[in-house]
């Protein structure tokens, strides 16, 4: 995998403490040609896959691989053109792929991706999975997470605080895979970054155990990958009941 100079990169993927199997799919990816690679940038992704059996591994690997390759494929140099177009086609992978056979009907997942062009961030997002920007210690969640619960505090029914204890948490009301038409959430404009930015990425596996501040924390005082082993040591010490992918990005 190529890394061009300009990021710190660190990145990982664990089963936890109670799952058989990992469900969660994640990449990182940067054209070849250096042409390509000003017009497209570097490609973060993580997915959280849905389903039983192992359907849910193979809608995450699917859509994160779909995305990849679309993406870098797509002629547009705006990156969300490009980054809508590539989940359109997961989405139709995925369903291509459950109506063929019948033992991955219902499968989905969900997915976040990030492109970083120089010192812009765009991003794409549907379901749970998130994208965190720190930056002058603190951390801001940039997406939205597409479920009931979420919906709930977005209408004052409950606060965060209730959320985070909430029975039905973890129901989605959006995910790559889902026959009823999928809510993409993109950027309306890039956002700029500066040299000591931190992008992270993580399914709900980790962001359901370890809370904002303690991603900070963990982010901004080590190096990328050594924060990302640290931050899924911590959710496995808290029961690790998913799945835990994460990434992390230093704009250095």
């Amino acid at each position: 995998m190529q890394i061009r100079p300009g990021i710190e990169l660190g990145n990982r993927s664990d089963v936890g403490c109670r799952r058989a199997a990992n469900e969660d799919y994640y990449a990182y990816a940067e054209p070849e040609n250096e042409d390509a690679f000003t017009a497209k940038g570097r490609l973060v992704v993580v997915a959280d896959g849905l389903g039983g059996h192992s359907s849910g591994e193979i809608a995450s690997a699917t859509a994160v691989e779909t995305i990849r390759d679309a993406y870098l494929r797509h002629p547009s140099s705006d990156p969300c053109e490009a980054l809508a177009e590539a989940f359109r086609q997961a989405q139709t992978a995925i369903l291509e792929a459950a109506a063929a056979n019948p033992e991955l009907e219902g499968m989905g997942t969900t997915c976040t991706c990030a492109v970083v062009r120089g010192y812009e961030l765009s991003f794409a997002h549907v379901g749970d999975s998130r994208l965190y920007l720190i930056r002058g210690g603190s951390i801001t969640q940039l997406t939205g997470d597409h479920s009931y619960v979420a919906q709930l505090v977005r209408d004052g029914q409950i606060t965060p605080e209730q959320a985070e204890s909430h029975p039905e948490r973890n129901v989605l009301t959006a995910a790559l895979g889902m026959r009823s038409a999928v809510p993409v959430e993109l950027t309306e404009h890039p956002i700029a970054l500066a040299a000591g930015d931190i992008l992270l990425l993580c399914t709900d596996g980790l962001h359901g155990l370890v809370r904002d501040p303690e991603m900070l924390q963990v982010a901004q005082n080590g190096a990328p990958g050594d924060a990302c082993l640290a931050l899924v040591e911590l959710a496995k010490q808290r029961g690790g009941f998913d799945n835990i992918t994460v990434q992390i990005l230093r704009i250095s």
